[in-house]
């Protein structure tokens, strides 16, 4: 008898749960949403093999400056040096690789480093000389961007070797072939089993997660919501999974992707700095009291920026096989942009990994869906500041409602 009360106390009703967790679903919906509209509105080109590819060619560099974005912001700082970080590194890249004929596999991890040692120079500044993050950033995106132009000489530097070029047009080969590709459906099978796989894994996570939630007794979500986003979840994925199936499978980049945005889930939600990042951001002062070093912990999330931004650059360049004083314009915005439209606060101490993803895949889509229509970038530009105003405007009604 105990047992049922204790259920049912941390089963909420559907209606309950949904109020207090509208942010996180309500994204959901609208990336679910935005979607259908395109897909409908373009007749169907959306969710083509070789659309679904590009979309993630053309996001994947957004996705993951936006998980060390994340960081930033729930810290309660700003980073605006991204873009011109992920334009010198693309630079340094293309010298280290077609002048200096160095190969990838010395060049990618030198300039991940280069871009960590960028991010500890601007996190140095704010997080032991106390220069609000703002000014540092907006420094370092005119510094960087100099530094950019000087390197390349004000002219592009390309083209890159292949094994570089893999890095972001590269596809995982298919070592799982059953029938001809010539006549079957499935291009690739490696890419159908790793989407049934995670789709298998999630599933078991959710039952494991909600069996020790009833142990700790704390709140689980109905059982019967459960199911439903589950099944709703799976169906998306293992149909994306399909269509990539059917074209040239999974992207390096896209596995890439996953990977970082798994271990960035795991660090925030399941490490003790995750949580020593979230108390500095909710009250720096309480967490200093409480022994928590901030201003190295704020130094670190400024060097991860720095490293996140210059694999983004790499990607970037790669997928140009160039690199130009001009790429990375603008870049800071979409990714901030993200990580607000995800459910960051600009306060600090509130956002998820799995909300900063939602929200560049929100803009992400936005972007494919209406250039598919032929909108200009002038409008495309206003309807993602509007989007974004009404992101952070439904953010603030639910903080004062509360």
């Amino acid at each position: 008898m105990a047992t049922d009360t204790t259920l049912q106390k941390n089963q909420p009703s559907v209606g309950d749960y949904l109020r207090k967790n509208i942010r996180e679903y309500g994204l959901l919906v609208a990336l679910v949403v935005i979607m259908v509209f395109f897909q409908i509105i373009t007749n169907g080109v959306l969710f083509r093999p070789v659309n679904i590819t590009n979309l993630v060619l053309q996001n994947s560099f957004i996705v993951i400056m936006a998980l060390g974005m994340l960081l930033i912001i729930v810290a309660g700082h700003i980073d605006l040096s991204v873009g011109s970080i992920v334009a010198f590194i693309g630079a340094i890249s293309a010298i280290m690789l077609v002048k200096w004929g160095l190969p990838a596999i010395v060049v990618v991890p030198a300039c991940i480093l280069v871009g960590a040692a960028m991010g500890a120079a601007q996190g140095y500044w704010v997080a032991y000389q106390k220069i609000p993050s703002f000014i540092v950033t907006l420094a370092g995106m005119l510094v960087f961007r100099g530094m950019t132009y000087v390197v390349l000489g004000g002219r592009p530097v390309g083209p890159f070797p292949k094994e570089f070029q893999v890095l972001s047009t590269g596809f995982i080969p298919d070592f799982l072939s059953f029938t001809d590709p010539a006549t079957s459906v499935v291009k690739n099978y490696v890419a159908l089993v790793a989407v049934l796989l995670l789709v298998g894994y999630a599933v078991y996570a959710g039952l494991r997660e909600r069996r020790l939630n009833t142990l700790h007794e704390t709140e689980n979500e109905p059982f019967g919501f459960f199911v439903v986003q589950m099944g709703v979840i799976g169906a998306v994925a293992i149909f994306l999974g399909f269509q990539l199936s059917t074209y040239r499978g999974l992207p390096n980049v896209l596995v890439v992707m996953g990977l970082l945005i798994a271990l960035y889930t795991f660090v925030t939600t399941r490490t003790t700095i995750g949580r020593r990042i979230y108390a500095m951001g909710g009250n720096e002062k309480a967490a200093k009291l409480s022994g928590i070093n901030t201003e190295r912990l704020t130094f670190y999330t400024f060097v991860n920026m720095g490293a996140l931004a210059a694999l983004a650059g790499m990607i970037i360049a790669a997928r140009l096989n160039s690199a130009t004083p001009k790429a990375g314009v603008g870049f800071e915005l979409d990714v901030i942009a993200a990580c607000f439209i995800g459910g960051a606060s600009a306060s600090g101490g509130v956002g998820k990994i799995t909300g900063a993803v939602i929200g560049a895949f929100i803009m992400g889509v936005m972007n494919n869906g209406m250039s598919i229509m032929g909108i200009g970038i002038d409008y495309q530009q206003l309807i993602k500041g509007l989007v974004l105003l009404a992101a952070v405007f439904f953010d603030v009604y639910n903080k004062n409602k509360g």
